[in-house]
Parts: C-alpha cells; structure tokens; sequence
C-alpha cells in the first residue's frame, strides 16, 4: 500500500532555495531540471539538471540551487511494497534520467489524480507510480549517458510520431546541427538501428495499420506513409514484410 503525502510537478523556486531536513521523514524522490547540490557521503555536490533522487524514511535531506533558478519535480510519500522497499535504487545518490520528459509527464498525472477524487483514484496512482519506478530503474542501469542522448531521444519519437514526414539523414542532422555522418554514427550506437532504417521501420508499421483497419487505396497508404512513389513502398513492404501490401491485407481479412 502507498500513501502519497504531496507531489509537486515543475516547481520553481529562488537561487536561496535550499532543502535541510536532517533526520528525514518519509519516502522522498525529488527531480531537478536544473542544476543542484546534494549532500551525498558527507560533501556536497553538484549534479546536473535532469536527475533523480530518491531518499528512504529518516534518511537525511539536503540539497539546494547551485543557480539562478531552482526547478523541479518531487513527491513526498509513505509504502510498503516490494518495488519501492526493495528497489535497487541508490538512497541519496542522484542519477541521470534517460527520458526526462516521460518522468515529466507521470507527474503531471501524478499531480492530476492527487489533487481530484475521482473514483480510481488509489489505482491509477499507484500504476503512475509503478511505471515511474520502471523508468527510475531502466535510467539508473542505463551506460553512461552521453550529451546528444536527450537531443537524439526527441529526434527519435518525432520519426515515430511522425513517419510519414520528409526525413532524410541531412534534415535530421539539421535538426540536431550536427553532421550527417556523426548523426548516424551515434543514432546506431544510441538505439542499435540507423536513423534511416528507423524511418523505414515505422513507415511501414503505420502503412501495416491502414491496410488492416482503413479502406483507402494502395497508393493513398504508400502516400499517407510517407511514400511518393508506390513501386518503391511495395517493395521496401515486402522486403521487411515478406509479403506485399495487398497480399498483407488478405492475409489479414482471412
């Protein structure tokens, strides 16, 4: 069972914030999207922006802006279950977050089901909270976590978002104003497939769900993902497929 106390999400305080609780209180997992200082193994430190700390009960808190502006996420809480007792999380020790804007956006819905009574309420936070905690884990073994890796990140849900768009290496590379060969280099080294196999991947995964829920024409899908010339759709469909559009779509009505 978890009770959560309070949750904040994108709260901005004064460069005098600071944040002294020498014997703790509960569970407390604070995000700053700035730079901060935290007391861990008797110093203090500065970390960047975009990284999460998580705190036990009675464990001493102490962190404050190292800048202009203090900005962060935090919710303050009480449980006993297994994902956050026995988390192999670090307790005090702040570590980068490889998806910031997910974690982001949890905690709004956090913020959202704390602050209204709605009739599943105690559920739903507690699947907000069991997916932050996947996220906190699949960050905190994550390899070390290079500069271009957030710039990359949003790159790549914008190829997925939207695969039917003009993408080539040079405007993707435009995009994060880097070149074109250290684009692809560190897009394969990041996600294991190369951005343009990444485009091509999810054009046919959104041209898989038109033949199969949409009636429009070959051609009309080829165009709708991504595609300005039909022969060139079919056979990129087939090569990752094993089937053409059309034999798809019987496949799939059978």
């Amino acid at each position: 069972m978890t009770r959560i106390h309070y949750v904040e999400c994108n709260t901005s305080h004064e460069q005098n914030f600071v944040i002294d609780v020498p014997i703790g209180t509960h569970w407390l997992l604070v995000i700053n999207k700035t730079p901060a200082q935290f007391w861990v193994n008797g110093d203090l430190k500065e970390y960047p922006a975009h990284s999460a700390t998580l705190y036990s009960p009675h464990q001493k808190v102490y962190y404050r802006a190292c800048a202009d502006q203090f900005v962060n996420d935090w919710i303050r809480f009480e449980s006993n279950e297994p994902y956050i007792t026995e988390s192999s999380l670090p307790f005090g020790v702040p570590f980068f977050l490889n998806d910031p804007d997910y974690c982001r956006k949890l905690f709004e819905l956090l913020v959202i089901e704390h602050n209204f009574n709605r009739d599943y309420k105690e559920s739903s936070m507690d699947c907000l909270l069991r997916t932050l905690f996947n996220k906190l884990l699949e960050s905190y073994f994550q390899a070390d976590i290079m500069p271009q890796y957030y710039p990359l990140l949003k790159l790549r849900i914008a190829i997925q978002n939207h695969p039917g768009d003009y993408w080539t290496v040079s405007k993707m590379a435009d995009y994060l104003r880097i070149s074109p060969g250290y684009l692809q280099n560190i897009y394969k080294k990041t996600f294991g497939i190369s951005c343009m196999d990444d485009v091509i991947n999810s054009r046919i995964r959104m041209a898989k769900e038109y033949l199969i829920h949409n009636t429009q024409s070959i051609a009309e899908i080829a165009s709708l993902s991504g595609y300005h010339n039909v022969e060139h759709f079919c056979r990129q469909f087939k090569q990752i497929t094993g089937h053409s559009p059309r034999n798809f779509q019987k496949l799939v009505n059978n």
